[in-house]
């Protein structure tokens, strides 16, 4: 019901405390000082600089700098990160980009936006989001943190966006969705969190960045043809590599297109200048990725030059230039590749579900020699000499991971743990992940727990084969206080790293 409220209510921008911002000049020009009072009584100027003698609970924040946790009111646990740009001022109001971050980074996501934010102008603030499960206290966190920010600081109301990365993205896609006042959504390397609940009366702003190895790259190619048949304004940015952050002037590249998209909606005044500059840019790396051969990503980013410069420029060269590459040989070569890879890579996707799910269900541990050979054929795509299925193989690892990561999380979270499911996906994850030493020692620490001494000698000396040396930590596994004392293990340990703990033999001459 709670979140039902949510989707009908429309966020109030009244804030019943008054907020007096002095920036200070000249003797402390990094500073904002915030004064915050129930009540404001003038009295008399008590120094020489002019100060504002009042009843305050002073907050002070610096221009340029990060500051963490501040509380969020009417919240007993809540807090959140801001940041404001060092060419603050109070004569004009700003955007706001609120940055979310699920595994409690907050803070480090935020600094992944603050040279963009400089370069472009935008607040950003970063709720702590209170428990990754529940949506609506999110939510609802959210819209206080945005008031909070719009109630000290000049912000433009029709220009708050929301941005984050990964599972963060995916939870901005939802609060333009959820808060009305949320103009826009940047995600970065994940797809829309769900596109049922879109309405297609209330459209907002999607900027989706993504690698083409990453997995979520052919899901965020849907979002935007289901985006651009409700008519909102969506762009797909796209970057090399299997990285999962695209690099600075990529933030910056979506700001940029935020900032476009409210002078191209009249809601700021069009910057000449700034147009300009932003299109001539583009055009040089449509013209860059030409001249390297990269003909479908030039065609697809005049596509999406055409969506955002519309509104201020005559784009029919534009679009003469683009037919022109449709045509061309090699685009039509290279798109029936692409095409191709990405039908492979949806019949795999779908196998890998289903066999996941039989083997989670059956807890078929004789599956397990299946995954370890799949695992070697999207090697040899990645290995390969073509492109397409270069990315494709790197887009199926990222695929069988996140699902296996999926999953994990689904059983732990459950009531009644099914153990044997869980230790199928930790040994499926030392398949995927051979060098994460993690899932090593989450299946000794399991097998241990059940008495499976078998098992966890075998992952064990796994573990010590990848070069494993640190022995305190083997000692202090949880689950294996009766593991560590058998002899199979304190051999193992004497084999790879020498002077085991436990000074215990095997008899030579058992009966």
């Amino acid at each position: 019901m709670l979140l039902l409220k949510l989707l009908s209510k429309k966020v109030s921008w009244v804030n019943s405390i008054l907020v007096k911002l002095i920036i200070l000049d000249g003797l402390w020009p990094d500073f904002c000082e915030l004064r915050i009072m129930k009540k404001t009584y003038l009295l008399t100027f008590l120094t020489f600089f002019c100060a504002i003698f009042v009843f305050p609970q002073r907050m002070v924040l610096k221009k340029g700098e990060i500051i963490e946790n501040l509380s969020v009111k009417d919240s007993t646990n809540s807090n959140y990160s801001i940041y404001i740009p060092k060419s603050f001022s109070m004569d004009r109001e700003w955007p706001l980009l609120m940055v979310f971050d699920t595994e409690g980074e907050e803070e480090k996501a935020l600094s992944m936006f603050v040279l963009a934010a400089e370069k472009e102008g935008y607040v950003l603030a970063a709720p702590k989001l209170v428990d990754s499960i529940s949506l609506s206290k999110n939510m609802l966190l959210t819209s206080r943190v945005i008031q909070e920010v719009a109630g000290m600081l000049p912000i433009k109301s029709n220009r708050i966006y929301a941005a984050g990365s990964k599972a963060g993205g995916q939870f901005a896609s939802l609060v333009p969705v959820l808060i009305r006042e949320v103009k826009g959504a940047m995600s970065i390397g994940s797809s829309l969190a769900n596109r049922e609940i879109i309405n297609m009366k209330e459209p907002f702003h999607f900027v989706g960045i993504v690698s083409k190895e990453n997995f979520n790259y052919p899901f965020l190619l849907t979002d935007t043809k289901l985006l651009d048949k409700y008519k909102f304004p969506n762009q797909l940015l796209l970057f090399d590599g299997d990285g999962e952050w695209p690099g600075v002037s990529y933030i910056q590249k979506g700001m940029q297109l935020f900032t476009l998209d409210a002078m191209g909606r009249k809601w700021i005044s069009v910057d000449s200048s700034y147009v300009d500059s932003s299109y001539q840019k583009d055009l040089g790396k449509v013209n860059k990725l030409k001249n390297i051969g990269d003909l479908l990503w030039a065609e697809q980013y005049m596509t999406e030059m055409m969506s955002i410069y519309g509104a201020f420029k005559n784009m029919d060269s534009l679009r003469s230039v683009q037919k022109d590459l449709r045509r061309d040989r090699d685009f039509k070569v290279m798109k029936r590749a692409e095409n191709a890879a990405f039908l492979k890579e949806s019949m795999l996707k779908e196998d890998y579900q289903y066999y996941m799910a039989d083997d989670l269900y059956t807890h078929n541990f004789n599956n397990l020699g299946w995954w370890n050979y799949q695992i070697g054929e999207i090697n040899k795509f990645i290995s390969g000499s073509k492109p397409f299925e270069k990315q494709m193989g790197h887009r199926l690892l990222g695929f069988v991971n996140a699902l296996a990561e999926d999953n994990i999380e689904i059983i732990s979270s459950e009531e009644v743990v099914d153990e044997d499911a869980l230790a199928f996906l930790y040994m499926l994850k030392t398949i995927l992940e051979p060098d994460n030493f993690d899932f090593y020692f989450k299946i000794i620490s399991l097998s241990a727990k059940n008495d499976d001494f078998g098992t966890s000698i075998f992952y064990l000396e796994e573990l010590l084969k990848k070069g494993f040396k640190d022995k305190e930590k083997l000692y202090s596994l949880e689950n294996t206080a009766l593991f560590r004392i058998t002899p199979e293990f304190n051999e193992l340990v004497s084999k790879y790293l020498e002077d085991a703990r436990y000074d215990i033999k095997l008899e030579e001459n058992r009966p």
